[in-house]
């Protein structure tokens, strides 16, 4: 078999590999998941600096700014949302969610590419074909559809990643690390956690220049530059104590922490869970630093900070699809050894199609309808003179920059800091808001003083936690119903 054959049937093979990766991260992206708090401040945060208000809005100096000048461009490319004809029917709202979470998808698509790439220039195409094929319809990675930071960084990642291990035996090292410096930076500047990963990035620049320290210096000036960055701009608007406050609060927020994070991504995806861990000790045992560099700091980090959510494993799923092939391949080589290629084709296919069925039972469900059913009746009955809405940031940034309604605080937790101009409020009371109530009395208060006018249900009923694949995705909350209040 020549190898101009070989070579166009890999490339057939990873065609079809990004194809399903398009259809599991873009298909019926607004109607699954749910529409998260997190996708609400991170909007708001982007339409701030589209609308030339500045890096550092309402919010504290919880995340770095790259992340809203991210989505900000793209979204002032193509004209969105200014450019569109408003309107309160549900669907238009439901429109205003499908474009970032197109980027999204996208994004994820890049991902698949980026990671064939990394395992193909580390391991051979094998292990390539098999671990971007895992991560292109195993369900884990439903996670990247959120309009979250750690999706919006996973790329830049991944692509500094690839560039250090170029610079093996590359004529053009130098150039080669800058990049992977400028991306890794570029990583961090989106979200802090990620310089957990310099270890594996420096190291990898470090030994394949042949510790050439030059190489090394250029890889980490950006590093380390880009993301000063941020606290930089704290100082010279007189908040570095802001700053450094919000930075350690953010890590000592409570939560269930890195076992519940881990029991999440077991009852979400058993199989890769299970496959990713024990292809991990397998490539520890065998000396893959690449795969202990990758995986062991970051997941160090987690174990040491107060708060988890289950996202935050999105940095490592690469290496999780990785480190299963590995073992995979390793495991059916020892078993046939003469028809190794058909053998492994035929298991990681077996399992690329439970994982693929897995997938589309999750993401064929439609969770989002009563979110804008429940945007379309606030701006159908809300008077803009005399009504603070309270809501949670997914539904502020619609109210305020698309339908510029004043007396819209881009969160229900305005009420404990400040006083309400207005005498009458519409308060929306879903799940995460019930789940703040205990953060002041003036929730509370305002939340037992209210009369509901509407209700709309979450309809969970048939979800079930109790069977796999796990669709019930709303991690956070109880199932409540969204109740519409006036006060």
């Amino acid at each position: 078999m020549s190898v101009k054959f070989l070579q166009l049937k890999t490339i057939y093979i990873l065609g079809i590999i990004l194809a399903l990766s398009g259809f599991t991260h873009i298909w019926n992206a607004v109607g699954f998941p749910d529409i998260f708090y997190d996708e609400g401040v991170y909007m708001e945060r982007a339409m701030h600096v589209l609308n030339g208000l500045g890096l550092q809005d309402r919010y504290f100096h919880d995340h770095p700014y790259f992340g809203q000048i991210f989505l900000a461009s793209i979204f002032g490319l193509i004209g969105f949302p200014n450019s569109w004809h408003t309107s309160t029917d549900p669907d238009f709202i439901a429109s205003l969610y499908l474009v970032p979470r197109l980027v999204m998808g996208l994004l994820a698509v890049l991902d698949t590419f980026l990671v064939y790439q990394i395992a193909d220039t580390k391991y051979g195409k094998k292990i390539a074909l098999a671990s971007s094929l895992l991560f292109a319809v195993m369900p884990i990675t439903w996670i990247m559809r959120r309009i979250l930071l750690d999706s919006i960084l996973l790329p830049f990642l991944l692509t500094s990643i690839l560039f250090a291990l170029k610079t093996k035996d590359s004529k053009n090292k130098y150039v080669l690390a800058s990049f992977s410096g400028i991306c890794l930076g570029v990583a961090i500047f989106t979200k802090i956690p990620v310089f957990t990963m310099i270890p594996l990035v420096a190291g990898l620049v470090y030994f394949y220049t042949g510790k050439n320290i030059k190489a090394l210096t250029l890889l980490l000036i950006p590093v380390v530059l880009i993301p000063l960055i941020w606290p930089l701009q704290a100082i010279s608007v007189h908040q570095f104590d802001v700053w450094m406050r919000d930075v350690i609060g953010q890590t000592q927020r409570p939560s269930f922490g890195l076992p519940y994070i881990s029991l999440v991504f077991f009852k979400l995806d058993p199989v890769l869970f299970v496959l990713g861990i024990a292809g991990t000790i397998f490539a520890i045992v065998r000396k893959h630093y690449f795969i202990l560099f990758w995986f062991s700091p970051f997941v160090i980090f987690l174990l040491l900070i107060g708060y988890n959510q289950y996202f935050y494993w999105i940095p490592v799923l690469p290496v999780f699809c990785i480190s299963a092939s590995i073992l995979l391949v390793d495991i059916l080589g020892r078993v046939n050894k003469r028809n190794l290629s058909v053998l492994s084709f035929a298991v990681v296919s077996g399992i690329a199609i439970f994982g693929l069925a897995s997938t589309i039972l999750i993401i064929s469900v439609n969770v989002t309808h009563s979110e804008f059913q429940t945007m379309s009746f606030i701006l159908q009955n809300v008077n803009d003179t005399d009504t603070t809405v309270l809501a949670n940031p997914s539904y502020e940034w619609i109210l305020h920059y698309v339908f510029h309604k004043n007396n819209t605080p881009n969160d229900y937790s305005f009420v404990l800091f400040n006083h309400l101009k207005t005498g009458k409020i519409l308060l929306v009371a879903g799940p995460h808001f019930l789940i703040d109530l205990g953060r002041g009395k003036q929730l509370q208060q305002i939340y037992n003083d209210s009369k509901t006018i509407a209700t709309f249900d979450e309809n969970l009923s048939k979800y079930d936690m109790s069977t796999y694949p796990y669709s019930n995705i709303k991690m956070n909350t109880d199932g409540e119903d969204i109740q519409v209040k006036i006060k």
